[in-house]
Formats: structure tokens, sequence, C-alpha cells
């Protein structure tokens, strides 16, 4: 196939091209900068410069291609609802040209926060949620399975965890606890967050873009919920800090999120693809010292 993907430079988009690339597929990334266009080009993709501002080209480059990929998403809480406004524009875009085409478009979102159960991929994104603005980009992908087009979701973790990670939420969290001078929980630590190591979320988006039905939602979930205390524990050992409870309000907007037990299932997944994930865990990545030292 011939793959256009958003995001190409990216954390998660990285690991997508290795597979895609290896997998003998035509990959063109979006580049926002030379120096992204040098990662895309180095893992043997091509690369075309622009934004997710530029509908146009991207429309172009979807129309061109036979599968499409949308990773991007600027994350910035001062615009963020302009940002998804534009964000669903786009997706209206490319689904007015490619539908009844029957090509893939499948776009990365996060995995529902439910406290006190286990998500699944039949539960729907909360838009009241911190982030729940982006729901709004789930309905829209989703809505594209009704119109001759292979859409659907794959819903990321909390932790997308891997070497090299400096943007994750994991790493988010270390650079707060050194600044705290403590290694963070919240409560007795043992809300859960779900966990997936990034060369398995990247083989899961080449199956979905492969192989997945129009109107799925995918869990890329590798751990169904890693207790927050045990990466304080973690991460005490390996920094030296003390692993303590922590009031979230001197976490800011991380604090919340810190607190919330929110595990998730991929078991419809799995069963659905095949997919096995078989890379090491949250807590032997920590281990590995990839966020510490």
């Amino acid at each position: 196939m011939r793959v256009f993907t958003t995001g190409a430079s990216g954390w998660i988009g990285t690991a997508l091209l290795r597979e895609l690339t290896a997998a003998g597929h035509e990959v063109v990334g979006l580049a926002r900068s030379e120096a992204s266009a040098g990662k895309v080009r180095a893992l043997g993709a091509t690369a075309v410069r622009g934004d997710t501002g530029d509908h146009d080209l991207i429309v172009a480059q979807a129309q061109q291609a036979d599968a499409v990929a949308h990773l991007a998403f600027t994350l910035d809480f001062a615009a963020f609802e302009e940002t998804v406004d534009n964000e669903v524009e786009l997706v209206g875009r490319i689904g007015d040209a490619l539908q009844g085409s029957g090509k893939a478009f499948f776009a990365a979102s996060g995995t529902p926060i439910l406290p006190g159960r286990v998500a699944t991929e039949q539960d729907v994104l909360d838009p009241s949620g911190p982030a729940g603005a982006r729901a709004r980009t789930a309905t829209a992908v989703l809505a594209l399975a009704e119109r001759g087009i292979r859409s659907g979701l794959v819903r990321m973790p909390r932790s997308v965890h891997g070497a090299g990670d400096r943007n994750g939420l994991i790493s988010v969290l270390v650079d707060l606890d050194r600044r705290l001078g403590t290694a963070a929980y919240v409560g007795d630590g043992g809300n859960r967050w779900p966990a997936v190591h990034l060369g398995d979320a990247g083989r899961l988006f080449r199956l979905a873009l492969e192989q997945a039905p129009a109107g799925s939602v995918l869990h890329a979930v590798g751990e169904e919920g890693v207790a927050m205390r045990r990466v304080a524990d973690v991460v005490a050992r390996k920094t030296g800090l003390r692993a303590a409870a922590v009031d979230p309000a001197e976490l800011g907007v991380f604090g919340a999120l810190l607190g919330t037990d929110q595990p998730a299932s991929s078991a419809a997944t799995r069963q659905l693809l095949g997919w096995e994930p078989t890379g090491p865990t949250l807590l032997e990545d920590l281990e590995a010292g990839f966020y510490t030292d």
C-alpha cells in the first residue's frame, strides 16, 4: 500500500513508519520542519513539508494514498478548542475526498477514563473529560465508516513507553518529581494507568491500516493497569528521591490525571487482529533507566 501519515516524525509516528517500511509499504509522511523531514527520510519514507493547518496539501496526499494515518496533534491548552476545531474540519475534508473509496483512514486517540472500572473498546470518550473536546474528532472519524471509508480509531493508553521517550506522560511525571524532590503518587497510589511499549503500539497501528474493518475502535493496551505507587517506587529507587503521597494541587493540571484510576482492556482488539504485545513492561523500561538516567 501507499500510506500517508500525519505526525510522521513524532513518537508514535516513527514507530509506525518502521513497521510500515519493514512490511514493504510505500510511506509518505507529513513533516513540519526540515529536521522532522530528515527523521522521516531516515526511516525509509518520503517527507512532505507542511502542518495540520495545510488542509489542501493533506487532502491531496490522502487522495493519492491507499491508506491514511492521522497521528498529529498540537497540544496547546491555551488554544485547545481552536486546535480541535481545525482537526474536526480536517477530518471532514479528508472524508469528502475519500468518500466511497473504501480506503483506510485511522486516527490516534486515547483510551477512555472511567474511574472504578476497566475501559473497553465499546466505551465512548467522555466529551466532558480533561481533553474531552477531542471526542469530537473521534466521533467525526468513526462517522466516515458510513460514507464508504474504512475508518477507525487506535486508542492509546496514558503511557506509550520506550527508550528515547522525552515528551510522554511518564517523562512529564519524572520531571515533576525532580522539581518537587519527591517521587509522587496520589492517595495510596493504588490507582492504575494502562500502558504499552512503543513498538507494540506501532505494530497495532500497522495492522489497523492493513486489516481492521470500518468502524473499528482498537485499544493499543499492553498492560491493563499499572499502579502508580509501583511507578513511584521505581522512580524513587532510580533517582534517590523519596516516594510519597502528594496533594494533587501541587502538580497543577497533571495532578488530577496522576490520581485517577483509569485501567483499560485490549481483549477485543487482540481477538480481532491477533495482536499480542511482546515489548517490555512500563516498570521494566523504568528499571532500565530510560526515564531517569
